[in-house]
């Protein structure tokens, strides 16, 4: 495996928890008991996970969560800057844990919207020549490539037997 392909850094969780309880912190808002279980529930995804996925977690540990409760926690979340939002054009909104020093880019499938994440040192080195070059200051960037996963591009016998976005439905 080359240095391109292999798993990005994982965020730092302790450091992003801190980040966020002292933001709570500084404006005075409640670590409710179904704030924490939500919070508890993303940090645990391995995934870009949506709101309607995480409530759906969070429902298996306590089916008195409701969909707003999510959905504001996960806008404070985004508000803290402890959590980045991601709209891969499939009509809903991921979510991810924003730490700088695991920073990373995304292959997306167009096919089944699987969605890998890849580091590509000479892709940064590149946009920052670019900025140099127009006298840009860079404050923040994103990087995806849509396309077909090399499983949908396999005949449709050799992907396990199913369409890959019948797997989805």
């Amino acid at each position: 495996m080359t240095k391109a392909q292999s798993k990005p850094r994982a965020p730092d969780q302790d450091r992003l928890r801190h980040d966020l309880n002292e933001y709570m912190l500084k404006r005075g808002l409640r670590s409710t008991e179904q704030r924490r279980l939500i919070i508890d529930t993303f940090f645990d995804a391995r995934e870009h996970i949506t709101i309607d996925s995480l409530l759906k977690q969070v429902r298996a540990v306590d089916a008195r969560v409701g969909y707003a409760t999510v959905y504001r926690t996960m806008k404070l979340l985004s508000e803290s800057g402890v959590v980045q939002e991601h709209k891969f054009g499939d009509g809903f909104t991921r979510y991810e844990l924003a730490d700088e020093d695991a920073h990373h880019d995304h292959l997306v499938c167009l096919e089944c919207a699987k969605i890998i994440e890849f580091e590509e040192p000479q892709i940064e080195v590149l946009q920052d020549k670019v900025a140099k070059r127009y006298g840009f200051v860079v404050r923040a960037h994103k990087h995806e490539m849509y396309g077909v996963c090399s499983d949908c591009q396999k005949p449709k016998g050799a992907r396990g037997g199913r369409d890959a976005r019948a797997a989805r439905s």
